[in-house]
């Protein structure tokens, strides 16, 4: 057996990144990177408004929403409640915060996890990781209706 057969790959997924300024999707995507685990490997898609998460939602598979929570005019928190409110099995959601206090909020709105700005690079690669491999194991997001396909 050669090592291409006896050593698979890194699992691959696609992460929505929302927010309405390019560099916070950045700096979120430098704090994540391609390789959150060494089990993993992320593809980005990039959203500037609650259309195109909205668009990108319906037209791919997205295994994971990480939204921007200061964002303006619709913020993460928004975004993240509407999806879980709108579609019968919504991705799970990250939602970075500026305030550690504003968590309370995450809750109402359904947010699987949350991190909180300035991004520190260890611990969001390993939200970002365990919330990949939840997915990866069936585990149901918070707010979905059915079950994952």
């Amino acid at each position: 057996m050669s090592d291409a057969q006896a050593t698979p790959g890194p699992d691959t997924y696609a992460v929505l990144l929302y927010s309405d300024d390019i560099a916070v999707r950045d700096r979120i995507r430098m704090a994540i990177g391609t390789r959150p685990a060494i089990d993993l490997k992320v593809e980005f898609v990039d959203a500037a408004t609650w259309e195109e998460c909205r668009i990108l939602l319906d037209k791919y598979e997205i295994d994971l929403m990480v939204l921007d929570g200061e964002a303006a005019p619709a913020g993460g928190l928004g975004i993240a409640r509407q999806t879980k409110d709108e579609y019968a099995t919504p991705p799970p959601v990250c939602v970075v915060l500026a305030r550690a206090a504003d968590r309370w909020l995450a809750a109402y709105a359904q947010v699987d996890q949350t991190l909180i700005y300035p991004l520190d690079p260890v611990t969001t690669g390993q939200t970002v990781a365990a919330m990949l491999r939840d997915r990866r194991n069936g585990v149901v997001p918070l707010g979905t209706l059915g079950q994952l396909g």
